[in-house]
């Protein structure tokens, strides 16, 4: 299976943490990119946070600078995603995808639902 599967979402108020993991077996983990997006109803998706898998940079959303922070454990193959501070307007369900390189994603999870209550 090369399609990422997401856990960790769920509901909680607003200012408060969630953390997000992707799991990714079947395709060659350390030289890849992941990426974290969502989508809130009515809305286009957007993107999140990205990460290369292989030197760990990064890649943030001006929406989610300071708050949310991306990370990974390529020993586990996993990604998570630690949102702090949360905020209503965080609401959605959040995307895990892997792709060969950053702004080219190609499997994609079936997301996981994040709601933050106010």
């Amino acid at each position: 299976q090369v399609h990422p599967v997401e856990s960790g979402g769920g509901l909680v108020q607003a200012g408060g943490s969630l953390r997000l993991s992707c799991a990714a077996s079947g395709r060659t983990f350390s030289s890849y990119f992941t990426g974290w997006f969502r989508q809130a109803p009515g809305k286009d998706r957007e993107f999140v946070a990205a990460i290369s898998m292989s030197s760990g940079s990064t890649r943030y959303a001006d929406s989610v600078k300071g708050r949310f922070t991306i990370s990974r454990d390529n020993a586990k193959n996993t990604v998570t995603l630690q949102m702090n501070s949360l905020k209503p307007e965080d609401t959605a369900l959040y995307y895990c995808a892997t792709g060969p390189r950053d702004f080219v994603y190609d499997y994609w999870g079936q997301g996981t639902q994040v709601t933050v209550s106010s």
